[in-house]
């Protein structure tokens, strides 16, 4: 897969999508080119999986982490480091956005548009995972992008489909939901920036080009 080449990358999908794993292997991706990178959890509403879960291996690959103060702990505040003001400002290092994972989550977001937007060097991704009770299919994967849309104020620009069961996924898991993915293509219009799959799925397919995600995957992360 080529790396998009807009500075900011917004990653964003439902609870279970697993775009917090697909930001930080993005964010890895880009350090592992020598490309200068930081990443910002924008989830303020606690999620199961945090950007911050992986803070080890972000700074082992030199990449910048930008949390919540209250990043895994028990208090639920909606507060929100003045850096992220200084990483939508700085045009010299390649920012990645995990936003939350419902509308609320995104209203974060809605901070750092205006900014975002007239820089316009950005693509926002809606990672989908069909398996998820609230994204089974395209019309109900839908509804959720455009809440999420209307919450952060930036329109989605592509898709990405992280379709899995957890540990339980396999290869057929992915391809049984590529049906669906074309109808949401087709009624967004958009276009598919990846399809993912764990590398101990996508290395047995390498012909696919599939997106390796390289972190261990949890049942259904955020």
């Amino acid at each position: 897969m080529i790396l998009p080449k807009e500075r900011v990358i917004l990653i964003a999908g439902h609870y279970g999508s697993g775009k917090t794993n697909i930001a930080v292997n993005l964010a890895v991706a880009y350090a592992e080119n020598g490309i200068r990178t930081a990443i910002c959890d924008l989830d303020i509403v606690n999620p199961y999986y945090r950007t911050k879960d992986s803070s080890d291996l972000l700074a082992s690959h030199g990449v910048k982490l930008i949390s919540s103060p209250y990043a895994n702990s028990n208090v639920d505040l909606p507060a929100l480091p003045q850096e992220i003001y200084a990483l939508t400002e700085r045009r010299d290092v390649k920012a990645i956005f995990d936003i939350g994972g419902d509308d609320r989550g995104a209203l974060a977001l809605g901070r750092y548009a205006p900014a975002i937007l007239e820089e316009n060097d950005y693509i926002m991704a809606y990672v989908v995972n069909f398996c998820r009770p609230l994204t089974g299919d395209a019309r109900s994967a839908l509804q959720v992008m455009r809440e999420i849309e209307a919450a952060g104020g930036i329109r989605f620009t592509h898709l990405i489909n992280n379709t899995n069961l957890g540990a339980d996924s396999s290869w057929d898991t992915l391809q049984d939901s590529m049906g669906e993915y074309r109808i949401l293509i087709r009624e967004t219009g958009l276009e598919s920036l990846m399809i993912c799959a764990e590398s101990a799925i996508a290395e047995r397919h390498p012909d696919e080009g599939v997106f390796l995600l390289k972190l261990q995957k949890r049942p259904f992360e955020a």
